[in-house]
């Protein structure tokens, strides 16, 4: 696909595509999403259907309501469920002109570069800034369930 770079819908600007569990909100999910957003004119947020977590525990919250949560942020203009099969058929749907990882997200850009170009898909792959926040917090979905097991447990 090598189109205008501006996404699926005719007229509008450059689509970034952002990608997540998103199983508990935390201000690094807020910093991730708005550097995404910084990338581009539109942003789309892709949340994980749970059964294509597989690198880390699966999400204690429900995909839909997690979509939900996504989608009342601020930079995001649209929030979908991922695929349940194919991860990469949102993104031929879409046509971005960037897919934006997060700064610490599992994935290899340079294997995602490479499952695109065999799809014939023509898109740039950046990642966020790390979130340095000037407070002492915890910033991971993963640390706020230790947490509150720990102190409710």
């Amino acid at each position: 696909m090598t189109g205008d770079r501006s996404g699926a819908n005719p007229g509008s600007d450059a689509v970034v595509v952002a990608q997540g569990t998103f199983d508990i909100l935390h201000p690094g999910h807020l910093h991730y999403l708005r550097d995404a957003k910084a990338m581009g004119d539109r942003l789309v947020v892709i949340v994980a259907r749970s059964t294509n977590v597989t690198h880390k525990e699966s999400p204690v919250v429900p995909g839909p309501q997690r979509r939900e949560m996504v989608a009342g942020l601020d930079p995001v203009d649209e929030a979908r469920l991922g695929h349940p099969e194919d991860i990469f058929a949102p993104i031929e749907e879409l046509d971005p002109a960037v897919i934006a990882l997060g700064y610490d997200q599992h994935h290899d850009a340079d294997g995602i570069r490479a499952a695109l170009a065999d799809r014939g898909i023509d898109c740039e792959v950046r990642r966020a800034t790390a979130h340095e926040p000037d407070y002492e917090g915890v910033l991971s979905s993963g640390r706020i369930i230790d947490r509150i097991l720990d102190e409710r447990g």
